[in-house]
């Protein structure tokens, strides 16, 4: 095993090594940021969750034992983590503040979009944001952070096959939604 890999990193900080946390923080901090995101629309809640899933490392990390990949395992975690959130803050109504998200996505990508571009993508998050929270962490994962279905699989404790079907889904009411949005915006 490389010593610099995700696992042999984690292994050392199950270990005891804690400064090697700090090179896993470094690998995974924006792609956690990212996936918090895009469910929370929120930069505070998001930091705040992401310094979450890494004390929960810290807690938790005499359990984790190197089997599959390290960022099934941190997304897991992450995970769990807003689901109990979630249920904590039990559908509290966050300020969608769209020039943060914009701010975000200008990052991912150096490419001005048109006016139309900006109207679709637009009524897409707001489709998103009615979504529930499971088709919204199934599409994050899948279509944001870049997961095989399997590792998704891992992640969300389901089947594959069950994961197929979510993003299916979850795309097809997403079209719906868009749909009536642009319905509603004509009248």
């Amino acid at each position: 095993m490389d010593s610099n890999s995700d696992k042999a990193l984690m292994m050392k900080v199950r270990d005891g090594d804690f400064d090697k946390l700090g090179l896993l923080f470094e690998r995974y901090n924006q792609r956690l940021f990212g996936f918090f995101y895009r469910l929370t629309h929120r930069r505070d809640i998001s930091e705040d969750l992401v310094q979450g899933v890494f004390e929960r490392i810290l807690k938790y990390r005499e359990s984790y034992n190197g089997d599959g990949a390290f960022s099934t395992w941190i997304f897991q975690i992450a995970r769990n983590l807003h689901i109990d959130y979630y249920r904590k803050n039990s559908r509290t109504k966050t300020e969608d503040n769209f020039s943060d998200w914009d701010s975000l996505e200008a990052e991912d990508s150096d490419i001005k979009l048109k006016t139309e571009d900006e109207r679709n993508r637009l009524l897409l998050k707001q489709a998103f944001d009615q979504l529930d929270e499971e088709k919204k962490q199934t599409l994050i994962l899948s279509r944001y952070q870049g997961f095989k279905y399997k590792e998704i699989a891992e992640i969300m404790d389901c089947t594959e096959s069950a994961v197929k079907v979510r993003v299916f889904r979850s795309i097809n009411e997403l079209k719906e939604i868009v749909s009536d949005l642009k319905k509603q915006e004509e009248l």
